[in-house]
C-alpha cells in the first residue's frame, strides 16, 4: 500500500509518533523535559511554534505551526536527537520510533480547536487521569496550574487567545462520538492548493453525499457527485460496502445512460465524464 504523502506546506500540522512496537519512549520525568527542550530548539531553528502538545508514555502529539515549508526537516531533528539521547541514557541500540511520524495538515479553524480538545483529553481517554490539568505533560495543564510555559509555546493560540476561564470552557466537555467521527473524517481528507489557497479536496464528507438516499438512481447520482468532489472509487466502495468492480460498473452505467433530475445534473455529468474519460 503506498504511503500517504507528507505535507510540508507552511501552516498548522498535527503530529503523532509512537515508540517502536508501542514501547515507552518516556521513562522518567527528565525524559519529558529533554524532549520538550529538543522540540523548542528545533522550532527556533526552523521558525515554528508549538500551539499544543501531549506527551504520553509511549507516544506524543504535537500541534505545530510552521512558517516555512520545512516540516520534514523539523521533525527529523526532533525525532533523531531524542532517539540519540534516549539510546545513550538507557544503553540501548536500534530504532526508537515505530517509523515515520504521522502528520495531518489543518485547514479548518473549527478542526483546529476540536483538535486541541482531542489532544488535551488524551490522558483521560487513556484512563491516566480524570480531568484536564491533572496530567502534567500537556500545555493546558501548564496554564491551568499556572506554571511557566516553554518558550516555543509562548505564541501558542492556547496562551494568547484563551484565558484561564476560556481553557476551562473549551475543555470541560469531552468530545462526543459525532465529533470524534467528524475529526476522523477530516483527518482522512486530502489537502490541495486551489488558486494559491490551501483547502480540503472534498466539499462534503461521504456521509453527507449519501444522506437521505432512497433509490438506486439517487445513489448512483450521489456516487457521481462524490467522484466529482475528489473521492476515489475505492473510498466510495468501502463506504457503501460494495466491491470496487460494482462501483466501476455503476459509474459507467451512470455516464452511459444518465437520468439526471435537472439540467444542472446533466452538465455536471458531462464534466465528470470528460474528467474521468468515460
Amino acid at each position: 500500500m503506498p504511503r500517504r504523502p507528507r505535507i510540508d506546506l507552511a501552516g498548522y500540522h498535527h503530529i503523532i509518533n509512537r515508540g517502536v512496537a508501542r514501547t515507552d519512549v518516556f521513562l522518567e520525568e527528565e525524559d519529558y523535559d529533554i524532549f520538550l527542550g529538543i522540540v523548542c530548539k528545533a522550532c527556533k531553528a526552523y521558525r515554528a511554534v508549538v500551539h499544543d502538545y501531549c506527551l504520553m508514555s509511549n507516544h506524543y502529539h504535537l500541534l505545530i505551526e510552521t512558517e516555512l515549508n520545512n516540516l520534514s526537516l523539523l521533525m527529523k531533528q526532533i525525532n533523531s536527537n531524542y532517539a540519540i539521547y534516549f539510546n545513550k541514557k538507557y544503553k540501548r541500540s536500534g530504532h526508537l520510533w515505530q517509523g515515520r511520524y504521522t502528520s495531518r495538515y489543518i485547514v479548518s479553524e473549527a478542526y483546529l480547536y476540536t483538535l486541541i480538545r482531542y489532544i488535551e483529553h488524551n490522558p483521560i481517554e487513556a484512563k491516566m487521569t480524570d480531568q484536564v490539568g491533572e496530567y502534567p505533560y500537556t500545555l493546558c495543564a501548564v496554564l491551568l496550574n499556572k506554571q511557566e510555559p516553554i518558550f516555543c509555546t509562548l505564541h501558542s493560540i492556547v496562551l494568547e487567545q484563551l484565558s484561564y476561564e476560556g481553557i476551562q470552557e473549551l475543555l470541560e466537555v469531552t468530545l462526543s462520538d459525532d465529533e470524534l467521527e467528524i475529526l476522523r473524517e477530516i483527518q482522512k481528507q486530502k489537502v490541495i492548493s486551489v488558486k494559491n489557497q490551501i483547502t480540503y479536496a472534498y466539499g462534503k464528507m461521504l456521509k453527507e453525499h449519501f444522506r437521505e438516499i432512497e433509490t438506486k438512481a439517487e445513489r448512483n447520482l450521489a456516487i457521481a457527485n462524490a467522484l466529482d468532489d475528489g473521492y476515489t472509487q475505492a473510498e466510495i466502495a468501502k463506504y457503501l460496502q460494495l466491491s470496487r468492480s460494482a462501483i466501476s460498473k455503476i459509474v459507467k452505467s451512470v455516464f452511459s445512460t444518465p437520468d439526471p433530475k435537472s439540467i444542472n445534473d446533466s452538465i455536471q455529468l458531462d464534466r465528470i465524464r470528460v474528467k474521468y474519460k468515460f
